[in-house]
Order: C-alpha cells, then structure tokens, then sequence
C-alpha cells in the first residue's frame, strides 16, 4: 500500500529528512519511507523507486515536502503518518513544548540575545539572500548549502570580512566552535590546537587524532571547499587564521585543504608567517615542502594531528604502526586496489600516498588531471565501480555530485558505497577493497555494521570464487562520539576487516600487500 503527499511551502533541512526518513522504515510494516523536499532529482528518485506522483495535481516545488510511504497495510501506513507529524513537530515528550521554535531568522534572533552565529541549510537558490541577512544582523555565519555561486561566495565573504564576522562555507560540513560539534563533526576535548579547513573530512580526521592522542581543540573552523582557489582566495581561510591568532586559547594553529591554487597557497603561508604561533600545514596530497621557522608540512593528516600535538606539548610516546598481516600471495591478475570511501579528502590523502608509493591510481578526486577518472566510468546500474584488470588501482569519492544526485551523502546514509564493497568481492582484479569509515554527528548512526554486512559479502563471494581477499578500513572519530569509536571498530575487526589506526596507515597498508611486502 503505498502512498504519496505533498505539503505545500514546507521546508525542512535534508539531514533531518533523511533521518526522519529512516525511522519511519524502521516502524512494523513499513518497507520503504521517503521524506524529502519536492527537488526535481528527488522527485526522480521518488518515480525510479515506483512511487506514483499525481498527474493531475500541480507538480511539487523545491519548497515542498514530500512524503512517499510504502507500508504493508492500512493500520502500518496510519502508524507512520502519525509518528510523522510527532517527528516533524520535534514532539518527542512533554518537555518539547517549551522549546521555541522559531519559523523565520526575525523571530529566532529574538528567542536569545546571545545568539552569534546562523547555520544555514536552505536549497542553494535561497541560501546567499539567508546569509547576507543574517551577515546584517552581526551573526557569524556556517553556510551548509552548496549550489551558491561563485560570486555570491565572494560577495558574502567580503561583507563579513567588512563586519569582523566569519563565513563558513558555501557547502562548509564541519566545524566545532568554543568545544561544541556542528555539522558533521566529532566530540573532542578542548586544548590549544586551533584548525582552519577546506575540507571537512580533513578537519575530523585531524581533530579526531588530536583527540586520541591526548591533545585538545580549541576551535575548528570550516571554510568551504572552495575556499582555497583561485577565484575565492582564501577569503575565509584568512579571516579564520586572524581569529586563531587573536584567540589566547589556540596556541598551535594547523591549516589544511584539499590541493589549493599554488598563488593561493602562498597566501595562506604569508599569512601564517606572521602570526606569532607555530603552524602545520597540510596540503591533500601536495608535493613535500621544507620546514620554516614557525612553519611546519605534514605528509598526510595522521602527521599533521601528531605535529600539532607536539607543538602543544603533548607527550607521544609511540609512533603508529602498521597493522600485522600474514603475507598474502595474490596471482599477477590480482593486484589492485578499490578504494570506496565516503570522505572526499580522504580519498584524496589515499590517492597521493599510493601514487608516492609508486603506483598507477586513477581517482575521481586526483590532484593530477593525468589521472582523474569521471563518474561516467562506474558500471552502469549501480553494483560496482572498476571491474576489469585493465582498470587497475581506482579510488572512488562516492560523495562526490555525480554520485549523490537524487540520494543522500554516504556518511548520512552509506548503503550505496557498502553495495560497491559488497560487489568488489566478484572482481577477479581486486586484492584489497580500501574503505573509510567517518562516524560523530551527522553521520549515519552505526555505520560499521553496514559497512561490514558489506564486507562479509564481499569476502564470501571471493572465498566462493576460490580467491583471497582483504578489506582494509580505518575509522574517523572518537570514544565520546555518539558512534564510540571502540565499538566501530570492533565491529568492523570482528567482520574480518583490517583496520588501521589512520587513513593514512591504511593507505600504507594497502600499498603494501600489492606490492608484496611483508608485515
């Protein structure tokens, strides 16, 4: 019995839809749950899964919402609509009706004069007019939508530099101000490790390790991932440096980025020159640059975290390792790796430490063009990515556009990439399936067990095939997050995935065993 609605001029974040989404599937005789805004690829999505809009009625707008609910019955369908409306409302006990919920950025400034800063997640259509309103009522500014162009971005930067406010973003994911997670973002402990980034994932993974290896954060400021080119500047990544430097709770400042413009870069560098306070510098798969005097390089974001403890003072005492393999004997058609992640610069960092390794990598996020590979190249109907000998090593960014078009991002829902890892165990080229696994806020709440139901699949059609696999992981995170990194990873070992304590040592680890090394 299926289902479909549509409430005129009403808008949620996508984030929230997708969980409201996914605990309405998990309600007794609900098969499929849907609620999303009326955006033509989710109304795509919505017909290519069998849901019938209505004909004669007027076509939904982005501004819409929608909500598709295939349900075994007529008392399951009702049970859904119901819990909807207690969701959507954010009815969750009696203490929910004391929470101000304002519908306009007039009315929420109003509930607490203290507010400072506006997250904006709206469709990207609307979200620079958000943005320089709220720039014009002195809020700092995390602007979460992406399709914002490129004059706008620089528009909205230059206003809030003008103002003395930070603007975070377009398209800016992660950030975590005066010890609290916004965005997708972990739980670490305040210390004096500030970090500016143009890059998400770069961000967690460096504050993550931060965290675990004893140190601290004292902020971490997104900047967008346009951030650091050539049109845009730097504009934020600049302002965000000046605010770590003014701030006397940072007292070591890291800056990381996928690959920048090079006249950009140079700015960044300036600008670190003379901030007082020594810095590390991670540029995603950059070429090795010789240490300066307040200036440090890191290789990978592993380094970055560890440069940036010692700075601060923190004792390291052991230097990660390598996890410990038997050594595997593959035949010569079996030797590549297939790299399946959900974090973008994590697939970038893989991407270079192969490539200094020696090896041939083709990625959708190489910072080589010689080697970058498009979407186009995924075998059609979404099982499997690569898929012959002649495709070699490939890393695939399954966050990137061109797979998330009409669904959700793999970190908020990886049942698209964990198919990837299931099919990779039918390729008769592939040795090891490399993956990610990012957990914290935003992220999908147990995203190791999806992601080893994969690998055990994986795993078992190879052993049917009389072949040997290995799925190497590392997981991005802390104890403290929602997720608890102790028990993701003890999932994904106990599924017989290897898993390293970096996404850098993974990537090592990788090289390794298909270049023949023993451990």
């Amino acid at each position: 019995m299926r289902e479909v609605l549509v409430e005129k001029n009403r808008y949620f974040d996508s984030v929230f839809l997708l969980r409201i989404s996914r605990e309405l599937e998990d309600l007794p005789g609900v098969a499929k749950a849907v609620v999303a805004m009326g955006t033509p690829a989710n109304l795509e999505t919505l017909e290519r899964v069998g849901f019938v809009l209505d004909r004669s009625a007027q076509r939904p707008s982005p501004t819409d919402l929608v909500i598709a609910v295939d349900a075994a019955s007529g008392d399951a369908l009702a049970e859904a609509r119901s819990r909807l409306a207690e969701l959507l409302v954010g009815s969750q006990g009696p203490a929910s009706a004391a929470v101000a919920r304002p519908t306009t950025l007039a009315e929420a400034v109003t509930v607490d004069p203290a507010i400072n800063l506006a997250l904006i997640s709206v469709p990207g259509v609307y979200a620079a007019r958000e943005a320089y309103r709220s720039l014009r009522r002195g809020l700092h500014v995390m602007l979460f939508s992406d399709n914002v162009s490129i004059d706008d971005e620089i528009a909205l930067k230059d206003e809030a530099t003008g103002r003395g406010l930070l603007l975070m973003g377009p398209d800016c994911g992660t950030a975590i101000l005066n010890g609290v997670p916004v965005g997708f973002a972990n739980v670490v402990r305040r210390g004096s490790i500030g970090i500016a980034g143009a890059s998400g994932t770069g961000i967690q993974e460096i504050s993550s390790l931060v965290d675990r290896l004893g140190g601290g954060v004292s902020q971490a400021i997104g900047t967008g991932g346009r951030d650091l080119s050539e049109p845009v500047a730097a504009r934020s990544t600049l302002a965000a440096i000046d605010a770590l430097t003014d701030d006397p709770d940072t007292a070591v400042l890291v800056v990381v980025s996928k690959s920048p413009s090079p006249a950009v870069a140079d700015l960044v560098l300036a600008r670190l020159r003379n901030a007082g306070k020594p810095a590390v510098v991670q540029f995603v798969a950059a070429p090795p640059r010789r240490a300066e005097e307040n200036l440090s390089f890191a290789a990978t974001l592993d380094e970055a975290a560890r440069d940036a403890c010692r700075l601060a003072g923190v004792d390291l005492s052991e230097e990660p390792r390598l996890p410990k393999l038997s050594p595997v004997a593959f035949p010569p058609e079996q030797r590549s790796i297939r790299g399946l992640f959900c974090g973008g610069t994590l697939c970038q960092e893989v991407w270079g430490i192969l490539r200094a390794a020696g090896l041939e990598v083709r990625s959708n996020v190489a910072a080589d063009k010689r080697f970058q590979v498009g979407a186009e190249a995924a075998t059609a109907g979404g099982t499997a990515v690569g898929g012959t000998a002649a495709d070699g090593h490939v890393l695939w960014d399954l966050g990137g556009d061109a797979f998330t078009v009409g669904r959700p991002h793999p970190m908020i829902e990886p049942d698209l990439r964990d198919r990837y890892v299931a099919a990779a165990g039918a390729d008769p080229s592939v040795a090891v399936v490399l993956v990610d696994c990012v957990i914290g806020y935003g992220a999908h709440r147990d995203p190791a067990r999806s992601l080893a139901n994969a690998a055990t699949e994986a795993l078992a059609t190879a052993r049917k095939a009389k072949r040997q696999l290995l799925v190497v992981a590392s997981v991005t995170g802390t104890r403290r997050d929602p997720q608890d990194y102790g028990a993701q990873r003890r999932t994904l070992e106990n599924a017989g995935i290897v898993v390293a304590e970096t996404n850098a040592l993974a990537a090592r680890c990788a090289a390794e065993i298909v270049q023949g090394g023993s451990q």
